[in-house]
């Protein structure tokens, strides 16, 4: 009886043996001042850093080469071809719902968060 429960208390403690590898969380990768780092090149290429959206997402508004040049399709712009004005969006990205020419010219609602 005494041997059954030696082999049991070593057997018990053998499981409680610290892993040598911490889990996976799921982070790899990840960079604490991935932020700091867009934000820097956002501002290095002349854009805005900020929240945008509904979604409240980090993001880099740039004013394309091309704002407010006349446009008849979307390929004529570097953003979007503003169906209304016919001209260039003047910030990149475009958040809301916006109507505006496809590359065929043709007239439809984007929407973007």
């Amino acid at each position: 009886m005494k041997f059954t429960l030696m082999i049991l208390a070593a057997v018990t403690l053998a499981a409680c043996q610290q892993e040598d590898k911490l889990p996976d969380s799921g982070l790899a990768g990840y960079d604490p001042n991935l932020v700091e780092i867009r934000r820097d090149d956002c501002i290095k290429r002349g854009g805005r850093f900020g929240q945008g959206g509904l979604s409240g997402a980090f993001v880099c508004v740039e004013t394309p080469r091309d704002a407010n040049k006349s446009c008849s399709k979307s390929t004529d712009c570097s953003g979007e071809c503003l169906a209304r004005s016919h001209t260039c969006s003047p910030i990149k990205p475009l958040f809301g719902c916006n109507e505006i020419l496809t590359s065929t010219g043709g007239r439809v609602s984007l929407c973007v968060d």
